[in-house]
């Protein structure tokens, strides 16, 4: 999948406000300078998504994640979250849920995952990690 990130929550909801209002920021510069990269995502950032107030609509929710191809969650991908989870609890660098699952979709399909909140990411040993902002 050259060329291909996974675009991470944060990522996306910066592009959905900047969008919104019209201003240019982190988000849309990002995609700008990266026309010929597909923008991925997983059904656990679309549920982030639809858990927020702004795509709260499904129409809304649905015409948003349209552009997006959503990547699924694989026996692969849930190895790589245990094998991710053991290490980094048993190193005090445990992260979220959802990050640790999405860090794991990137192991499992070899993808960098794009975001405005790396620091998490980057605790995963292995997971490319692209700064946005």
């Amino acid at each position: 999948m050259d060329d291909t990130l996974i675009t991470e929550s944060s990522v996306l909801i910066a592009l959905e406000r900047e969008t919104a209002r019209g201003v240019r920021g982190p988000a849309l510069d990002f995609v700008a300078i990266h026309p010929h990269h597909r923008f991925v995502i997983t059904p656990v950032i679309a549920g982030e998504l639809a858990a927020g107030r702004s795509l709260a609509q499904r129409e809304r929710w649905d015409a948003f994640l349209k552009p997006f191809r959503s990547l699924p969650l694989t026996p692969e991908v849930a190895r790589h979250y245990g094998e991710t989870y053991r290490y980094l609890r048993t190193n005090g660098l445990l992260i979220g849920v959802n990050d640790l699952w999405i860090a794991a979709a990137g192991l499992a399909y070899d993808l960098p995952v794009a975001t405005v909140n790396p620091r998490d990411f980057r605790r995963v040993p292995g997971l490319e990690v692209i700064a946005i902002g």
